[in-house]
């Protein structure tokens, strides 16, 4: 945030205070003893604190006026994430969710492209945290990728498929999903944060083109039919900073009163998804 032009990082909040203050220090930032006092210093805010602590503190900051940009999951329940996004939207305010692929370049090369889905496949994996632990891979991992393929196909769910096992943590740590939507598009998606690798990849099929993209490499290919024959083609990607651009379009859109790329009612519902996931793997391990 300090470093976005026009933007003065005003004061930071941490419920641990030495936390607050080493930060502070190092960023030449003010650190506050309250959130009473940090919302009486800022204009917007970003929330990049533990789960179960989003709904009060966006709806305190909601409540004095902030703009606001949550990190995801946005909320513990949708009830809280609707609430949420219901009170930004009757006061004016800006309520990003920090659901940071959205920003990534990759993204965008893949809409400019895209027409009619009909399948899609992702994958993303990386190696056990040590963090978010408190929740499953689902609402920790897949939920990034569930909140593209709302945005990407854009038809109500048919039915989930899900399965998932637990093996560092108490929630799943391997999981997979398969979703039908309305339209007949297919959606495959498998997560894990207990891989020795890292990967962020996604494979769209559609009638004349299947497109394979890795947002962790920012790079692409697009595989087309012509007479009879596949053609390869790279797909050009401008590279970027996906938190840069998350945090930039979130200023421009609390200055111009805009709607954000992933809203609270967004975030709600890629949450509504993760939560129905979850459910349906708990529910598998109790029969």
């Amino acid at each position: 945030m300090s470093e976005l032009p026009d933007v003065e990082f005003a004061a930071i909040y941490d419920a641990d205070p030495a936390t607050a203050a080493e930060i502070g220090g190092r960023l030449g930032v003010r650190a506050v003893s309250s959130l009473e006092e940090f919302a009486a210093l800022v204009d917007a805010a970003t929330i990049a604190t533990p789960t179960p602590t989003h709904f009060p503190i966006a709806k305190y900051l909601l409540e004095q006026g902030k703009h606001c940009l949550v990190e995801k999951p946005i909320t513990e329940n949708t009830r809280d994430a609707k609430e949420l996004a219901d009170m930004a939207q009757r006061a004016g305010l800006v309520l990003q969710v920090g659901h940071i692929e959205r920003f990534n370049p990759v993204l965008g090369a893949l809409e400019a492209r895209l027409s009619h889905p009909q399948f899609i496949e992702s994958h993303r994996l990386s190696p056990y945290p040590g963090r978010s632990i408190d929740i499953g891979v689902v609402l920790d991992l897949m939920i990034h990728d569930l909140e593209i393929v709302l945005h990407l196909v854009r038809s109500p769910v048919k039915y989930v498929d899900a399965v998932g096992i637990p093996v560092l943590s108490r929630g799943e740590d391997i999981a997979n999903a398969r979703i039908r939507f309305e339209n007949g598009c297919v959606a495959n998606l498998t997560v894990s944060r207990i891989s020795p690798e890292k990967m962020r990849k996604i494979r769209v099929f559609q009638n004349d083109a299947y497109l394979s993209l890795d947002y962790q490499n920012q790079t692409g290919e697009i595989h087309r039919l012509n007479g009879g024959q596949i053609i390869r083609e790279t797909v050009e990607i401008e590279k970027d900073e996906p938190l840069k651009r998350e945090l930039a379009a979130f200023v421009e859109c609390a200055r111009a009163g805009a709607t954000p790329k992933v809203s609270g009612y967004e975030g709600a519902a890629a949450l509504e998804l993760a939560i129905q996931i979850t459910k349906q793997i708990e529910a598998s391990h109790i029969q």
